[in-house]
């Protein structure tokens, strides 16, 4: 379970998109989800305000996980947190958040939220277990991820919802 957790760099731009979208089959697959949005840009993803934090693996130094925590209305949002599936079960998924959530109070944010389906269990309840609860969009931006789930039809895979863990 161990490999270093480093900022992301240019560099991993395109290595992010490939992580995402082979964490992304996982979860389609689970959901039978005959369409999924794209996995997010990695170039877009590191020019957006907040910061990006890679795993690599202890093998050979390759990103295997990420995880990507947006500046919004004042507090941090984790938008993504994604491992390689044949990585999955090493206990990355979990250090990235514990990472993500020290930086995240070393930037001075107070709370984290994110946006997940309830009942996948590598979703709500793996935030669960690492101290996120249950909680109401309260934000214009947050009641924005709302209306974007919504137009994209996520709620037709199962319920989502919102959870904030306190810094």
């Amino acid at each position: 379970m161990s490999g270093v957790i480093r900022p992301a760099v240019a560099e991993d731009a395109e290595v992010l998109q490939a992580i995402e979208t082979q964490a992304d089959a996982l979860l389609i697959a689970s959901l039978g989800a005959p369409e999924w949005p794209p996995a997010g840009d990695g170039a877009e993803r590191l020019a957006t305000p907040g910061f990006v934090l890679v795993l690599e693996d202890p093998s050979d130094s390759s990103p295997v996980g990420f995880v990507h925590v947006l500046d919004a209305d004042g507090h941090a949002h984790l938008e993504q947190l994604s491992v390689l599936p044949s990585s999955g079960r090493q206990g990355f998924g979990r250090r990235l958040v514990s990472a993500a959530l020290d930086a995240a109070r070393e930037r001075g944010y107070t709370r984290m939220t994110l946006r997940t389906f309830a009942e996948i269990p590598w979703n709500a309840p793996f935030y669960a277990s690492c101290g996120f609860l249950e909680s109401i969009p309260e934000t214009p931006f947050q009641r924005g991820l709302v209306d974007t789930e919504t137009s994209l039809g996520l709620d037709r895979y199962g319920r989502r919802v919102q959870m904030t863990v306190e810094l």
